[in-house]
């Protein structure tokens, strides 16, 4: 079709540059920053070398390399989520880097200066269950040793695992030696963080949990004495517990150690006497100086040399600053960047994070405390499509039931080439978790649906992170409800505004995401279609008496649902499996098939739920994909059935997208 400035055209038919190899191909970012001596080191997302994450090398003199091709996959499994999948340091004279690799997990060790080296195990493979994994690791090169945590399966069930914090040997011995690992403190917690080295190397500070908690519900903050011969001793708590999130630690040049903790009510950064406990806020404020722990290795602070820290800080978004413990003030870095990515990193006077905008991707960003300016000098962002074609974000507080606040991004349909006529279809975004945040950052997949003229609003419904812990608490034992109450708020207050056509109106996400979409779809008629992603549909099927899910969550309902042995009966009604004759719009649903965190099991239990009730459906699975969609190819057919639903169902035809076949 033919469309020239200013003409009219239906919703979801106007004509875009934007197509969907062109959104897939920048789907993620750079993640898990380091320095190594000048250098700065990386990973990034690689979707059209199947998926792989990169490790990045950036040299002084700004040049970007890319030491180890496919089919090298530096990525890490422990907890499913993984955490810091290597780290560096110059190692007599030149760097040494170490890195788990995904195909085996197994860290190696590589001479990047040395290419014709090729990277050795350090190692072995685990024979059992789910095997050794690796993460959040730190590089001692006086100890000749990588201190990190280890995942070790002891069973072929997912919950059949130890973790520890744990040492291996830079010269190889265990590279088929079990043994030669070095367990740096007893097994006496479910879950830990990587050990924090004080700088005079007497003590070592990590957090601990364990089920049913979360890491953002409670945490213990560890602290043992380090023997001149590396041994862990007098291993202690010092703050923490089950009603206190401790999501970093770390070590100032000095000695002092921090932590963020959210005992106030906030994630703030507090200053730890590792003898008393002590905690003393050092900047208290009603913002977030942390966010929920879903990778082991996620930083918020990093301290300097001269005594500032550099933190991430606000509320709903964080932003760059420098605190000033002394005082307790914060001053901000300059520039456009609107949300940063917890992975900092500083040396010198040099503090490395990543941070994009609505009308930027994520780039590395370098502060240079000294000159207090700011510059990108990685990953930089390029106008992959004309600016005009990317919607104007919008951050709104909508008003929920009872008057309760909900906040969300919305991204109205933008189109130099068309006028908009009457209220636009719009899609209900829902981020994963449910404990996370959608972030307000470009991205061109939102622009694939709102340059074609239909509108997205991006909800952080109660639940959500950055907001602070009691907005976190609102989902307690509420999970399907107020999310879903939260996302029908948006949704109808879009309506209530004109912007919004009531009989065009589609909710959408993955995994927690998946789970709110598919609940809304069977317990409300908000919506004319839906498209669910890899979802939790089965509670029971998903807790730890039905084994359906990883470790990690596997008592994660116990307290967004409540107790299972005090309420079985919750756990059935809000499960959309057992509601099959309550859903009566056409939904699309998407699964991997190697998913082990929500298996394709509950998308089939669904399906027999709604089998012979003559709703259109269909249902795309995927061979080699997990957790969220990694491969171009796959995330190219997502997106373009996703937009042949609502084609077929809002009554526009897409250009250049076949139709998707709908079964009933």
């Amino acid at each position: 079709m033919t469309t020239t400035t200013g003409s009219t055209a239906r919703h979801g038919a106007w004509p875009s540059p934007v197509d969907a190899t062109t959104a897939a191909a920048h789907d993620g970012g750079p993640e898990y920053v380091g320095i190594v001596g000048d250098d700065v080191w990386w990973t990034a997302p690689r979707p059209a070398e199947g998926g792989r994450r990169a490790l990045i090398r950036r040299r002084p003199d700004g040049t970007e390399e890319c030491p180890l091709p496919a089919p090298w996959n530096v990525r890490s499994r422990v907890i499913e989520y993984g955490g810091t999948p290597w780290a560096g340091a110059v190692v007599d004279g030149a760097p040494l880097v170490v890195f788990a690799d995904f195909a085996d997990q197994r860290l190696y060790a590589f001479r990047p200066d040395a290419p014709q080296t090729p990277p050795r195990p350090l190692t072995p493979v685990g024979a059992v269950g789910g095997g050794l994994r690796w993460a959040d690791l730190t590089l001692h090169r006086e100890r000749g040793e990588v201190w990190g945590v280890l995942e070790e399966f002891t069973g072929d069930k997912p919950t059949d695992v130890r973790r520890v914090p744990a040492a291996v040997p830079l010269d190889g011995s265990a590279a088929d030696d079990r043994a030669a690992v070095r367990e740096l403190a007893p097994a006496t917690h479910r879950f830990v963080t990587g050990p924090r080295l004080s700088p005079d190397g007497t003590r070592a500070a990590w957090t601990a949990w364990d089920h049913p908690s979360m890491p953002w519900d409670g945490t213990e903050l560890r602290i043992a004495d380090v023997t001149a011969d590396g041994a862990f001793t007098a291993a202690r708590t010092l703050i923490g517990g089950p009603e206190e999130s401790v999501t970093q630690v770390g070590w100032a040049a000095d000695g002092t150690l921090l932590a963020a903790t959210d005992r106030t009510g906030w994630w703030n950064l507090h200053r730890v006497d590792p003898a008393t406990g002590e905690a003393v806020n050092l900047c208290a404020r009603q913002e977030e100086f942390g966010n929920a722990l879903w990778k082991l290795g996620h930083h918020w602070f990093a301290p300097l040399d001269d005594g500032l820290i550099a933190v991430l800080h606000g509320v709903g978004a964080l932003r760059l600053g420098l605190l000033d413990p002394a005082t307790g003030e914060v001053t901000d870095a300059p520039g456009h960047w609107t949300e940063w990515n917890p992975t900092l990193a500083a040396s010198g006077s040099r503090v490395i994070g990543v941070a994009g905008s609505a009308r930027t991707s994520y780039e590395l960003v370098e502060l240079d405390v000294k000159t207090g300016r700011t510059r990108v000098i990685g990953a930089a962002h390029h106008d992959t499509v004309d600016p005009a074609y990317v919607p104007d974000a919008l951050a709104r507080t909508f008003t929920g039931p009872g008057g309760r606040e909900v906040h969300a991004q919305v991204y109205p349909p933008r189109n130099p080439l068309v006028t908009a006529e009457g209220p636009a279809p719009y899609v209900i975004w829902v981020h994963g978790g449910p404990t996370s945040r959608a972030a307000m950052v470009l991205d061109l997949e939102i622009a694939y649906f709102t340059s074609r003229g239909i509108g997205v609003a991006e909800v952080n419904y109660g639940g959500s992170t950055g907001y602070g812990r009691a907005y976190r608490n609102r989902l307690r034992e509420q999970w399907g409800v107020v999310d879903v109450e939260d996302c029908a708020a948006v949704a109808e207050g879009l309506v209530a505004e004109g912007v919004a056509d009531p009989a065009r109106l589609a909710i959408r996400g993955g995994s927690a995401g998946g789970w709110t979409s598919a609940a809304a779809l069977t317990t409300t008629d908000t919506y004319a279609c839906g498209t669910v992603i890899y979802p939790i549909l089965d509670l029971r099927g998903w807790s730890r008496a039905g084994g359906e899910t990883h470790d990690f969550e596997s008592e994660y309902l116990e307290s967004l649902i409540g107790p299972l042995d005090e309420v079985p009966e919750r756990y059935r009604d809000r499960s959309p499996v057992h509601h099959g004759d309550r859903i009566d719009v056409p939904f699309l649903l998407l699964q991997g098939l190697d998913d082990v965190i929500c298996p394709p099991v509950q998308c089939e239990r669904f399906l027999e739920a709604v089998a012979g009730r003559g709703i259109p459906h269909a249902y795309l699975t995927f061979e080699g994909e997990s957790h969220g969609f990694r491969r171009l190819d796959t995330m190219v057919t997502c997106l373009e059935a996703e937009l042949a639903l609502y084609g077929q169902v809002f009554g526009f035809a897409p250009e250049g997208v076949a139709p998707l076949e709908l079964h009933t």
